[in-house]
């Protein structure tokens, strides 16, 4: 090969990391090294969606990354009117369907480790992995001084690294994101440098999710012809709280999310139940916001509900209780020939399922800039600031409608229930009806068009 134009190191293996490093192998000119901070990159945890609009992005990825999608969901994605997620009111003991989400395009469900396996199948070589590599800062030269000089990586394990640019895909505790908002609150005046230096942090939403998978036979034996098993999404609806079931893993498993919602408690500092052990997740860096749940815990916030609701609780062994936390709208998501994607730059409530669409986008988008040919070392902190410019507001739109659909789904604003599907929907619809491709071209153009001002 011959010599790169840069070296990408990525700080983060989840769904966004893993992506781009995909996307950055169609560019034999780059050169990628990915740090995970868990020992694995197989993460743990539950299933994950990807609608239409991010399901499109990875099929830009190749037909076999494609084709070996669909072999671990189970089925083919379409672009047709389909049905979606049942909506029912369940806080009841005889719960009421209340509307049928209608997609155009059909939520593609994954287990999470299955996911990570087929990317991670398709790294080039010249593509590094590094785990057990958890960041603690980097140091980026001055700009103005020594423009082309490496920028170095500083891992919690006293090793260092260096690279030409950097990709903060680590998360919502982002080290990245840390460093990067004090590199800019240098710029600023005292009341704009307190400003950016408040985004470092995440803030509770006022959330609290219920994780868990349950083994579908466990549920087929107790009731064998339970909604779950005809492939939709079912949502349990009450007051203040709500979960989700669905199958993954080719019907193998059952993933059940339910959220409680305080709106009383938005933006306060989350205090942990001291009844509930706290979790340490390997590599983790929110084990304090992570808690095993018994059986009788998980089921607590749902008495009540209906039967067909009770019959997925009942089928619940353990779980996890997740403080759902965000990042605040960030003022930037790059800084020199630093840039964020994911979690770490727009961390949202999962309520519409975008959180993993949302890295994708910007993985995919963020590779477009960083491949082109007319992208240098001298020009990167243009492409990223494009990147910026055109995943950012889109992104914070993105995390409100989220916010937004939570309320709705716990009864929490004034839209009476006879208006709840069509309101829903239309606050929904930007994730099948719209696509990357625009803003694809619009990056392009800006790339190759350096008189255009991107301010």
């Amino acid at each position: 090969m011959s010599t790169p134009k840069f070296r990408v190191a990525i700080c983060g293996g989840g769904v966004g990391g893993l992506t781009l490093a995909v996307a950055l192998s169609r560019y034999p000119d780059i050169v990628v090294d990915v740090y995970e901070a868990a020992q694995s990159f197989y993460e743990v945890g539950a299933g994950i969606g990807i609608w239409p609009r991010a399901f499109k992005v990875l099929r830009k990825l190749g037909h076999d990354i494609e084709q070996q999608l669909l072999q671990r969901c189970g089925y083919q994605f379409t672009e047709e009117y389909v049905p979606g997620i049942k909506h029912r009111k369940s806080d009841q003991a005889v719960g009421t369907q209340l509307f049928e989400l209608i997609t155009k395009g059909n939520q593609m469900r994954f287990h999470r480790a299955d996911f990570h396996g087929v990317l991670l199948s398709h790294l080039p070589p010249s593509c590094t992995t590094h785990n057990t590599k958890r960041l603690k800062a980097y140091i980026q030269p001055f700009r103005h001084r020594s423009r082309n000089s490496s920028i170095t990586l500083i891992f919690t394990d006293g090793s260092t690294a260096t690279c030409d640019v950097l990709i903060g895909a680590d998360g919502i505790k982002s080290a990245v994101r840390s460093c990067m908002m004090r590199e800019l609150a240098e710029c600023m005046d005292p009341d704009g440098k307190q400003s950016v230096l408040s985004c470092i942090n995440p803030v509770w939403s006022g959330v609290t999710a219920y994780r868990t998978l349950i083994p579908a036979e466990k549920l087929r034996a107790r009731c064998p012809d339970h909604p779950v098993f005809g492939g939709e999404i079912t949502q349990y609806l009450g007051k203040d709280a709500f979960f989700l079931a669905y199958t993954v893993s080719l019907g193998k498993y059952i993933n059940i999310a339910g959220f409680t919602l305080q709106p009383d408690l938005v933006d306060t500092v989350y205090e942990a139940d001291a009844r509930i052990p706290r979790r340490p997740f390997e590599g983790k860096a929110n084990s304090e916001w992570v808690g095993e749940l018994t059986a009788k815990q998980f089921v607590e916030p749902f008495k009540g509900f209906e039967e067909e609701a009770r019959l997925l609780l009942e089928c619940v062994d353990r779980g996890t209780l997740w403080a759902a936390h965000t990042v605040k709208p960030l003022p930037s998501t790059n800084f020199g020939r630093v840039a964020l994607l994911g979690d770490a730059a727009h961390a949202m409530l999962p309520f519409q399922g975008a959180g993993a669409g949302m890295s994708i986008e910007d993985a995919y988008l963020l590779a477009t800039v960083l491949g082109h040919k007319a992208t240098t070392l001298d020009t990167v902190p243009r492409a990223l600031a494009i990147y910026d410019k055109l995943r950012r507001p889109f992104s914070s739109d993105v995390a409100l409608r989220s916010r937004f659909n939570g309320q709705l789904c716990a009864f929490q604003t004034n839209v009476p229930l006879h208006e709840l599907g069509k309101t829903i929907t239309k606050n929904w619809e930007w994730a099948w009806l719209t696509e990357l491709d625009d803003a694809l071209k619009e990056a392009i153009k800006l790339v190759e068009n350096s008189s255009i001002n991107i301010n």
